[in-house]
């Protein structure tokens, strides 16, 4: 477990971010809602007021209780905020869901952003990503490498646990928002990324969530779901009821075999499932 940083180095690092907002031209932030891109994008709006956008994706790979919520935090904070339209859908290798597939969202997104970049006059590109993630299997950040984006929040050296906290303390309420990734990321690897498979899972996650349970995933492995409920809400997932309830909402969607996850909810799992080579190419 790391130390809590002191409020003076915390103070530190927001003014670093800052600085590095300041310094970007006209940035076109891509945000997702989630609490790192809503975050960047608030202090974003902060520094410069209008001379920024916040970019989100309308995309078949974002729940849309995920999208709507994101818009109605960018609507509560007037910050500005433009829809666009990717289609990783179309590009075969991200269908084929292999272990480069973020790279190939990303590299998706930042193109559809360097296309707005250039025709609204904009004069960068900045995203969510964090000093915690350079840890994890991210392939993403290698396409944003490749186009040049810039990371605030990492390069003000801010950890996700600092930038709940700088987002608690300036009383937005996304602060302790579950960790939330792209429907995509749910699907085990080989199995092919298709709207329905998007769709079953958004659906199932939807219910899961409408039962109570705040932090968790549904994995879809064909016939087989995995759902994974966060440790601290296991004991509630742990009853013939609920085993009951489960039962009904999954077999509905069309799995053929309903399993609750006992090591519970843990991000990136599918990750498992890759060659310790794939998983050293993708950590930048």
């Amino acid at each position: 477990m790391s130390t809590p940083l002191s409020p003076k180095l915390l103070h530190e690092k927001y003014a670093q971010l800052r600085d590095q907002l300041a310094s970007l031209q006209k940035p076109l932030i891509a945000y997702s809602g989630g609490v790192d891109s809503a975050f960047l994008a608030w202090v974003a709006h902060q520094v410069r007021r209008d001379d920024m956008l916040a970019v989100i994706a309308d995309s078949p790979s974002l729940a849309r209780s995920q999208f709507n919520d994101a818009i109605a935090f960018a609507r509560e904070h007037a910050i500005p905020l433009e829809v666009i339209t990717t289609s990783e859908l179309e590009d075969p290798d991200y269908v084929r869901n292999d272990g480069s597939r973020c790279f190939h969202c990303k590299d998706e997104l930042f193109a559809v952003m360097e296309k707005f970049q250039v025709e609204h006059g904009f004069g960068s590109i900045a995203y969510g990503v964090n000093l915690d993630d350079q840890r994890d299997f991210r392939p993403g950040q290698a396409a944003a490498q490749q186009h040049n984006v810039a990371a605030p929040l990492r390069d003000a050296g801010l950890r996700k646990a600092e930038i709940r906290q700088l987002a608690r303390d300036a009383g937005l309420r996304i602060w302790d928002k579950p960790a939330a990734a792209c429907l995509s990321s749910r699907i085990e690897y080989g199995r092919p990324v298709t709207r329905q498979a998007l769709s079953t899972i958004e659906q199932g996650e939807d219910a899961v969530r409408a039962l109570g349970f705040r932090q968790f995933r549904v994995r879809h492995h064909g016939d087989i779901v995995r759902i994974e409920i966060d440790q601290g809400e296991m004991p509630a997932a742990l009853t013939p009821e609920m085993a009951s309830r489960f039962t009904q909402i999954f077999k509905g969607l069309g799995f053929k075999f309903i399993t609750l996850d006992l090591e519970g909810f843990r991000s990136g799992s599918m990750n498992q499932l890759l060659s310790p080579e794939t998983l050293l190419r993708g950590i930048r």
